[in-house]
């Protein structure tokens, strides 16, 4: 379960998040909505460890751990897994190298036996049929030349492969047709299950037809104004930001 009390944080003297408070329970799904500057990619970022964001204050706790005493390579060992909102690219690293090495790095973060190139291509292969992405892009470099929306698959097979307990998807759907979005969303709901848990960052309702969430929550100014069920997102859809943030001013 991830919980987060009171959260404050500042990128140098420009303070983001406001006394954030969250639950998002094991097994369930909840989407983070909220005008731009509301500071959403920057609760991604402070919980997978991405340097520059200073904690001034709060607490964030993934099934009792502290995330915020742990590295970014010790979150993921634990589960914590982010998708990009703009993946970057690698030049000069192999797609199935990367994710092999990174999904060994977590077996051995976790005493858990390796897993060998065959058994790994096997894996791969499998994840990737499911996600309509072609065998070749196992050998192309990480991210390099690829659309927008091969990037935004490329993250949901890392997904695939490493099985996190907890994923935060920072705007996934940005910049995805409406074939790559249903592609990707598969991708996501294939993971859904009593333990695995979401964050599911998104401008849009149009995302959350596809990942049905357990509830959702506006956030603006640093701090969730406002949460419900999947209803919430059609309220948003229809009527925008500015009166929910106006009545809660």
């Amino acid at each position: 379960m991830l919980e987060i009390k009171g959260l404050t944080a500042a990128i140098g003297d420009k303070q983001i998040l406001n006394g954030l408070d969250l639950v998002v329970p094991q097994g369930e799904v909840h989407a983070i909505m909220g005008p731009n500057g509301a500071g959403k990619s920057t609760l991604s970022y402070i919980l997978s460890g991405r340097p520059g964001y200073d904690v001034t204050g709060g607490s964030a706790t993934f099934n009792g751990t502290d995330l915020l005493e742990l590295e970014p390579e010790e979150r993921a060992a634990l589960g914590v897994f982010l998708a990009f909102q703009y993946p970057v690219e690698l030049p000069g690293v192999g797609n199935a190298n990367f994710l092999r090495t990174a999904l060994n790095a977590q077996h051995r973060a976790r005493g858990e036996a390796e897993v060998d190139a065959p058994t790994f291509l096997k894996l791969a292969r499998a994840a990737m049929k499911k996600l309509s992405m072609p065998d070749d892009m196992l050998k192309r470099n990480v991210n390099v030349g690829f659309s927008g929306g091969e990037k935004k698959r490329n993250e949901v097979l890392q997904m695939a492969i490493l099985k996190p307990k907890l994923a935060i998807l920072d705007e996934t759907d940005s910049g995805l047709d409406i074939d790559a979005l249903r592609i990707v969303a598969d991708g996501v709901n294939a993971q859904r299950g009593p333990e695995f848990s979401a964050l599911v960052i998104t401008h849009y309702q149009r995302l959350l037809e596809y990942i049905v969430p357990d509830r959702v929550h506006v956030l603006s100014a640093g701090r969730i104004i406002r949460s419900g069920g999947p209803e919430l997102a059609l309220e948003l859809e229809a009527h925008g930001y500015t009166e929910i943030v106006a009545s809660a001013a």
